[in-house]
């Protein structure tokens, strides 16, 4: 085993190598910049459109797919910024280029000097965490909070390695985690698996410490009013695992997508290679316990039918590990010419995956080349949501205002009703209702109205429950009139997820 004279020779603080400063904040600043100048284009994503109307019309402790934070920064950027593209997802642009510097910190930690802590930071801003943190989602915040949890864990190891007793970490870890749990339920799997890995493999002391259950108790006692909230409305979250059940591709896809999604590119052979040395490295061997952890919760997303970009969340230790390994191995002679040009090829197919594409031109553009996605595919999940929900507004304003007075928008799934309720707004859209998902829970139409503005794909849905269906656009707007039921009767057989 060498170590590098690159490396011996680099000024080290507090037992681990100075921070290199001005190479990773350049590094984020890329990344970082290359995202908010994307970030304008297209238009609102479907599931972007459910997070406003749920944060801005409908706050509340918790939803039937998700705890409060994301529909919160959700709506209080567009009460902020009404309309914004850029604002709205400006929280996930500031979490993407963080997430690079703590992962070229974790490096540190781990050991790495001033091209260790570069390659991580290169390695993660060159993921398939940049290209979905486009948009703003649970799935993409998270990722960052757990990112953090990693360091945290890592620095504390390497702390009482080193001889200082500084459990300080392990208090932070908890208000981290207390934040994660307000973004998605994910992170219990992290701490179990986590601390079953520290009692067989060591160390055992981190469970022994009192500041990392001062740290769960503070994680909880925050979650308590989302899980008053899942419990007065009969723990709708724990049927999400149904739908994700439901839209599970396969075994091979699901590896295949979390491999991918690491960056096709450095980022693959940095996953596989620092799980590896994480599991077999003698100089990581204190740290061997979180590469068991990472590799069980991968194994368990996969087992619980989960989607693949939860392997999101376990990027940054594997990519730190790999980096730190290579510059300490020196695998071949000749790893300097080849390792630098990848992250620049690497970093190009992350550039071309983002929507730098103008929205003149996007739809001459191919949504993938092989195994390389382009920003292109941003432009099929966002400008049809907005024309969607221009067509819905456009009906909407067709009413007279008689008909306006006693008729309800409705739709049968969640992001048409997002949609219609967020674009129809400038058309007199006050309220989209639905039986589907997370819209469910907002409450039934007003019993005023007896006619049903319908937005959707199943028009079916209604029929029973009106006299008469007329079509206003074929294929996507119905009228209903004539309810025969009221709308306390109706809406238990409209809930659906």
């Amino acid at each position: 085993m060498t170590t590098t004279a690159a490396e011996t020779a680099e000024p080290r603080t507090s037992g681990v190598p100075a921070f290199a400063v001005l190479p990773v904040l350049v590094v984020a600043g890329l990344a970082g910049v290359l995202l908010l100048v994307t970030s304008g284009r297209y238009a609102h994503g479907f599931d972007e459109l459910y997070f406003v109307m749920a944060g801005r019309d409908h706050l509340n402790w918790g939803y039937f797919d998700q705890p409060p934070l994301i529909p919160l920064l959700a709506g209080g950027m567009d009460r902020l910024f009404p309309g914004s593209l850029v604002a709205l997802r400006l929280p996930m642009t500031l979490a993407a280029a963080g997430g690079v510097v703590v992962t070229a910190v974790t490096a540190r930690e781990l050991g790495g000097g001033r091209g260790a802590q570069v390659m991580a930071a290169g390695a993660y801003a060159t993921s398939g965490v940049m290209t979905l943190s486009h948009w703003m989602g649970t799935y993409v915040l998270d990722p960052f909070w757990w990112t953090l949890l990693f360091w945290l864990v890592v620095r504390w190891v390497r702390l009482h390695r080193d001889g200082v007793r500084d459990d300080r970490p392990l208090l932070w870890a908890g208000l981290v985690t207390a934040l994660s749990l307000e973004t998605k339920f994910l992170v219990p799997a992290f701490w179990a698996l986590m601390a079953l890995s520290a009692a067989v493999l060591g160390p055992r002391e981190l469970l022994r410490r009192p500041k990392l259950w001062i740290g769960a108790a503070i994680a909880v006692a925050a979650t308590v009013p989302t899980l008053v909230w899942q419990a007065a409305n009969g723990w709708p979250y724990a049927r999400m695992s149904e739908v994700v059940s439901a839209e599970f591709p396969g075994t091979w896809s699901f590896l295949e997508g979390a491999v991918l999604s690491a960056g096709t590119g450095v980022g693959c052979l940095a996953l596989l290679y620092g799980v590896w040395r994480l599991l077999r490295s003698p100089e990581l061997r204190a740290f061997r316990f979180l590469g068991v952890a990472v590799v069980a919760l991968v194994v368990t997303f996969l087992l619980a039918h989960g989607r693949s970009y939860y392997a999101l969340s376990v990027y940054s230790l594997p990519f730190a590990a790999a980096a730190v390994e290579l510059r300490r191995r020196n695998l071949v002679p000749w790893w300097k010419a080849v390792v630098w040009p990848a992250f620049v090829v690497s970093a190009l197919i992350t550039a071309v995956a983002l929507p730098i594409y103008p929205a003149s031109v996007v739809d001459k553009v191919p949504t993938r080349w092989g195994v390389i996605t382009s920003g292109a595919a941003f432009a099929q999940g966002e400008l049809p949501a907005q024309e969607m929900g221009t067509v819905a507004g456009s009906a909407y304003a067709a009413l007279s205002p008689e008909e306006k007075a006693h008729t309800a928008v409705f739709s049968d799934i969640y992001p048409f009703a997002a949609a219609a309720e967020f674009y129809g707004r400038a058309d007199g859209i006050d309220r989209v209702y639905s039986g589907h998902r997370g819209y469910w829970y907002f409450g039934p139409p007003p019993e005023s109205a007896d006619s049903v503005l319908f937005v959707g794909v199943d028009p079916a849905v209604l029929k029973p429950y009106f006299a008469t269906m007329t079509p206003v656009m074929e294929g996507l707007v119905w009228r209903y009139d004539g309810r025969n039921q009221p709308w306390a009767a109706c809406c238990p057989a409209l809930k659906s997820q």
